[in-house]
């Protein structure tokens, strides 16, 4: 497959363009793709509107050069992006059920990299997280996961239940946030054409 020209990071529940993986492939598209179009969006809290912020920000983008990087709800997203655009996604700890999961994070919210930022993830946001749920992907070819073990916030096992016939990498140990993504993003980019 032809590289990505166009590449799109989704980030996690209460995280953010700060996060050490957006932050590394920022990195590494500044240096040595400074030609590619990258974009790491700052998602509101509501699944809706976050979609459609993503939804209009790729509407012009070429989907087969386009290619997508989610980490835990920024997978689940980055899933149903590459279900309706056809692009190619790579799933970093995504979250599988996150209406079931985020259900109890009803109420205030403090953002990860911002302890001054606050926010209220709505009782209507667990419905918006239900609607943008998919059955099983239509192109396993166009994805490929990692997935922890170790990750303490997701179960391995149902990650890669919703995943069959993807390529996957399973760690053996490593934690939901891939504390250890310095040893793994040769492989991501790689798959995207971004070596």
């Amino acid at each position: 497959m032809a590289p990505v020209t166009h590449l799109l990071y989704l980030h996690g529940f209460r995280s953010s363009p700060k996060s050490f993986k957006a932050q590394m492939v920022a990195a590494r598209m500044r240096v040595r793709h400074p030609e590619a179009t990258w974009w790491c969006p700052q998602l509101p809290p509501s699944p809706r509107a976050a979609m459609q912020m993503v939804a209009e920000g790729i509407a012009h983008w070429p989907h087969a050069a386009m290619g997508v990087i989610g980490s835990s709800l920024g997978g689940y997203y980055a899933t149903h992006v590459a279900e309706t655009t056809g692009c190619r996604a790579v799933l970093l700890n995504p979250a599988v059920h996150a209406a079931r999961d985020l259900a109890r994070y009803v109420g205030d919210q403090v953002s990860w990299h911002d302890p001054s930022d606050h926010f209220f993830f709505d009782p209507a946001y667990v419905d918006e997280l239900r609607a943008l749920e998919h059955g099983p992907v239509a192109q396993p070819s166009n994805y490929f996961a990692v997935i922890a073990k170790g990750d303490e916030v997701l179960d391995w096992r149902e990650m890669t239940g919703r995943y069959p016939g993807v390529r996957t990498k399973l760690l053996e140990a490593s934690d939901h946030a891939l504390s250890d993504f310095d040893a793994h993003i040769d492989e991501v980019m790689a798959f995207l054409g971004l070596g």
